[in-house]
Order: C-alpha cells, then structure tokens, then sequence
C-alpha cells in the first residue's frame, strides 16, 4: 500500500528572522476639531498680508531677473573691451618690435660711428614719441572700456532696484 504524503501549506511569518522584538503598531486616536470661526478682521488681515507678500515676491523676482540681465550684458561688454585691449597690445609690440629690427638693420648697414650715434638718437627720438602716444592710445581704451561697462551696470542696477521700491 503506497501512502499518500500530503505536504503541509507554508505561513508566512510577519517576525522578522533575526528574533527581534516585535513593536505593535500604534493608531492615533482620532478626535473631532471643534470648528471656530476666525473673525472678519483677522482673515482680512491674513488675506491683505498674503497679498503683499505675493506683490513683493513678484518685485523683487523681477528686480533680479532684472539685474541677472543688466550682469550678463556687463559681463559681455567687459570681455569684449578686454579682449580688444588685448589685441591693442599686441598690435602695439609688434609695431615696436618692427621697428626694433628696423633699426637694428640700419645700424648694421651704418659705415661709421657719427652716423651709429645720428641713428640711434633718431631712433631713440621716434620711439620716445610713439610709445608716448601708444601710451594715450593705451589709456583712452582703458577709459572707454571702464565707462562701457560700468555704466550700463550702474543705470541697471539703479532701474532694477527702484522697482522695489
């Protein structure tokens, strides 16, 4: 005779394996909020204070959306002016630098000593000059770029910044 094995149904357990102690779950007792009624003056208070805050939010959001714009404009204004001084510069050394090896060509092809030292004070003359005016050149762009790019950031900022007000 074969006999039957049945194999029991598996339960699952809710213990954690570890044997830890278990913590029943604790319900918050549910109890009825009386209702009150808010005065008339207090939710009008309530309400226009809300307002005002959303009125100064929106001032000061565009205030700095405002000034957010006046920076970029500035910031690109300023590298611009950087840029060109830079290219000023270079323009200016190899100006200098030609005229330099020009010189140096003609005091080689000099025959005597008079006409080494009558190049050389010419030279020196003409260079004085031109590096004074290079100078002003220099300065007058510096000027112009300090005045481009301060300016449009001070009338925003100002412009920006009066709104909230």
């Amino acid at each position: 005779m074969a006999e039957a094995t049945t194999a029991a149904p598996k339960v699952k357990t809710t213990k954690p394996a570890t044997g830890a102690f278990e913590m029943p779950k604790f319900e918050m007792p549910k109890f009825d909020m009386p209702k009150v009624e808010m005065p008339a003056a207090f939710r009008e208070f309530a309400e226009r204070g809300v307002a005002q805050a959303k009125d100064t939010y929106e001032k000061m959001k565009a205030a700095a959306e405002e000034a957010t714009d006046v920076l970029e404009t500035t910031y690109s204004t300023a590298t611009k002016g950087a840029s060109d001084y830079g290219l000023k510069i270079i323009e200016l050394a190899r100006s200098n630098t030609n005229a330099a090896f020009d010189f140096a060509g003609e005091v080689m092809a000099a025959k005597t000593l008079s006409e080494v030292v009558e190049l050389t004070s010419a030279h020196a003359r003409k260079q004085f000059e031109t590096l004074s005016e290079q100078s002003k050149e220099l300065g007058a762009l510096a000027q112009k770029v300090a005045t481009e790019t301060a300016e449009p950031m001070k009338s925003g900022m100002n412009k920006a910044f009066t709104k909230i007000g």
